[in-house]
């Protein structure tokens, strides 16, 4: 039997305090296995020791909402007895260290959670953060991280619809890869994970039990040094076609009524999914080690328990249906196996060639692991913008933008993803959100994911507010109704007051913006301790509290797109401009400063003008809608002129002049067009409404053309083409399928 050492404590991941803990639940010393059960279920990943007194704080119930967070996704009312469900995870510190299984197993990982409550996945999304372009990494990673997505997400048969991709050098030893996923599933067929009937089976299914993935979930609760390589085998390894098939088989076993209680074995896996499903339950379970599949030879029970392998299931049956559901898994060609049942003892007992090698008390492994309130300081305010320079030429300053690597086009990573298997996409990427219809409806689901790290990191309780508000405008702005929240939130070390300060004020932010504008948190992740001290690593990445969302359309034909649509159609600017340069891209990009306060989210302004704008696209006011945000008015209208291969002419007089015109990244704002013979209805809806809308020129043409008091610029849609192009197929090379 292996002494139990402080090293091999440390070496799992657990302090002093919390080995006593451990003792003192047990009433007595653990063994290695029992130690290393602990060690995953409280790791930040699986427990939130640090941020759960704070995740209390958010709003997460609604009348559309019809189970919160807690289970493996949140579940939200679509209407006609069909339901939404849909969750996003991080899988950064897996991706970083090995960019195509870690994204593709990120994928892989996040479709269970939706599928494993009676969903069939509709739509993948995802939001990505890497290191500075010129970073000796980036390429690499970019490379295996998109291969990666999708490779999987093609082969599993979902459509990847859209995402974002950021880059600075916060992320060049921490990468961040975030995915989403959305099903439909009826309100009568969905599954949770308690488990419950005392006697009743326990069940495996799925792909065997290997040595990938071992100490995945407490991995992911350190941050990296220089043996960031040295980590690879704690990375897990996917296989989408399998994952395929025990989709199928478990929607098969789903229309029956045979299950209990589901659970799919995520992080920490078999010890997490038992543990979670009995500890809901308020029972206990048994399991026996040798029954479990597996497809390496010795393996011991600490390897079965940790093992992360992908592609697996633990389910709960209902007496005498065994026999069954064993005949749909062997048809799908997958194990089953039955390797436990459920006990009325409270405790986790497992057994291995007849003797018990593991028996743990359940209340400490789950709803007692330890809860942190850390001190934490609050971010300082910014300093405001001084010396704030001029645009000496608009036009050249929005190539400038329009080829930088936060704004350039990002088709070379989309265009790897199937985004149409299925034929229920509506809007691909490029928009503001995805459309996907729900199949055999006249309803969709519009999908986004969003975030702004730069003003998290200049105002955490602001960055927080605007990454919730930038979600709900994208889906507005394609015409849903938003429904519901989920996110990922990516900080660094929360020992460190100044990074538990960020925390807070995010979800202080986020809250505020959720309450405000209806938009309740439904299900989430939280990913600690990105930073790294690898050589040519940076430390901490800003913080970025990814925001996951969808709406709902009645009719998928009534979707508002950016593209500018008939030579003519008024530009109009929607919403109240206040000029706000600090943290802007432009002040970035075209002059090098990252400075100044981030712009404020006036969050009832927000609602009133999204409110507008939904209204004016259900009355076949608007013929294009695009939302203001990175780059500002000038980026937006070229995206739209791009996208609708149709320039502008902007002749109208600006609130402000030059640069705070056309660049400031004021929120709440929209450009849309409209033919002449709606504009005074939109314009009284919108005096009705108490919202600044305000002509600024007209489409038509091949350029883009700013007709200003003192000079005109003018750029061709050619030129802005190239430039929007241009940055990915650079970075990455004609051999990067290869890299």
């Amino acid at each position: 039997m292996t002494e139990i050492t402080p090293q091999i404590v440390a070496d799992h991941g657990l302090s002093h305090d919390e080995y006593d803990r451990v003792v003192h639940a047990l009433g007595r010393a653990p063994n290695l296995l029992e130690l290393g059960i602990f060690s995953v279920m409280w790791s930040e990943h699986c427990s939130y020791k640090s941020s759960r007194i704070h995740l209390k704080k958010l709003p997460t119930t609604g009348p559309q909402v019809i189970c919160g967070p807690g289970e493996n996704a949140g579940v939200v009312d679509i209407g006609d007895g069909q339901a939404a469900i849909f969750k996003m995870e991080s899988h950064n510190h897996p991706s970083y260290i090995e960019p195509y299984q870690g994204a593709a197993t990120g994928v892989g990982g996040i479709l269970r959670d939706v599928f494993t409550m009676g969903a069939r996945p509709i739509a993948n999304m995802n939001a990505l953060r890497f290191g500075s372009p010129d970073h000796p990494k980036t390429r690499h990673l970019v490379a295996g991280v998109v291969h990666g997505i999708g490779g999987y997400g093609n082969c599993v048969g979902v459509p990847t619809v859209g995402g974002e991709v950021n880059f600075h050098s916060a992320y060049d030893g921490n990468i961040l890869v975030n995915a989403m996923t959305v099903g439909i599933a009826d309100q009568d067929k969905i599954f949770y994970s308690a488990a419950s009937g005392i006697g009743n089976s326990i069940v495996y299914v799925g792909s065997k039990t290997g040595r990938d993935g071992i100490h995945g979930a407490t991995m992911a609760s350190a941050d990296f040094g220089d043996d960031a390589d040295a980590k690879r085998p704690t990375v897990q390894v996917g296989d989408p076609f399998t994952e395929k098939l025990l989709i199928e088989a478990c929607l098969e076993l789903m229309a029956t009524d045979m299950i209990v209680a589901i659970q799919d074995m995520g992080a920490a896996g078999l010890t997490s999914s038992s543990v979670e499903m009995a500890s809901k339950g308020g029972v206990g379970i048994e399991l026996v080690m040798d029954d479990v599949p597996q497809r390496e030879t010795g393996m011991t029970p600490y390897e079965m328990m940790l093992s992360e392998s992908q592609e697996r299931m633990l389910m709960v049956l209902k007496p005498g249906r065994e026999a069954e559901a064993e005949a749909i898994f062997r048809k799908w060609e997958l194990d089953f196996a039955i390797i436990g049942r459920v006990t009325d003892t409270g405790r986790m007992v497992l057994s291995f060639k007849g003797d018990t090698v593991a028996d743990i008390p359940l209340g400490p492994l789950a709803d007692d692991a330890p809860l942190y309130d850390r001190p934490h300081t609050p971010t300082p305010p910014a300093k405001a913008l001084v010396n704030v320079p001029e645009s000496n030429d608009i036009a050249a300053d929005l190539l400038t933008l329009m080829a930088s690597p936060d704004i350039a086009s990002r088709r070379w990573i989309w265009e790897q993803y199937d985004s149409m298997v299925g034929a229920d996409t509506v809007q691909r990427p490029g928009g503001d959100a995805a459309v996907v219809r729900v199949h055999g409806t006249e309803k969709a689901i519009a999908i986004t994911t969003d975030c702004t790290p730069r003003y998290c990191f200049a105002d955490p309780v602001e960055g927080g507010k605007q990454a919730v508000a930038e979600a709900w405008r994208n889906l507005t702005a394609v015409g849903s109704t938003p429904l519901a929240v989920t996110n990922c939130l990516n900080f660094a070390n929360p020992q460190r007051p100044e990074i538990m300060g960020q925390i807070v004020g995010c979800l202080e932010g986020m809250s505020e913006a959720c309450i405000a504008l209806d938009f309740p948190i439904v299900s989430g992740n939280v990913s600690l301790y990105n930073e790294s001290k690898a050589a040519g690593g940076g430390s901490a990445i800003l913080p970025t509290p990814a925001i996951g969302a969808i709406g709902l359309l009645a009719d998928w034909r009534k979707n508002a797109t950016i593209a500018f649509k008939d030579a003519g159609d008024i530009i109009l600017v929607v919403g109240t401009r206040r000029g706000d340069l600090g943290q802007s891209l432009w002040l970035r990009e075209c002059h090098g400063r990252e400075e100044g306060p981030p712009p404020r989210v006036d969050l009832a302004l927000e609602r009133k003008a999204g409110d507008l704008i939904r209204g004016g696209i259900a009355a076949g006011q608007l013929t294009a809608v695009h939302d203001v945000s990175d780059g500002g008015v000038a980026v937006t209208l070229a995206e739209m002129a791009l996208a609708g291969n149709l320039g502008a002419m902007i002749d109208r007089k600006q609130p402000h002049e030059g640069a705070a015109a056309f660049f400031a990244e004021d929120q709440g704002i929209y450009i849309v067009t409209v033919h002449d013979h709606a504009l005074l209805d939109f314009l009284h809806a919108a005096s009705d409404a108490g919202v600044e809308a305000e002509p600024m020129g007209r489409t038509g043409g091949k350029r883009l053309i700013f007709e200003l008091p003192k000079a005109d610029y003018a750029v061709s849609l050619d030129a802005l083409r190239a430039a929007h192009e241009g940055f990915f197929p650079q970075l990455m090379g004609e051999d990067a399928a290869l890299a």
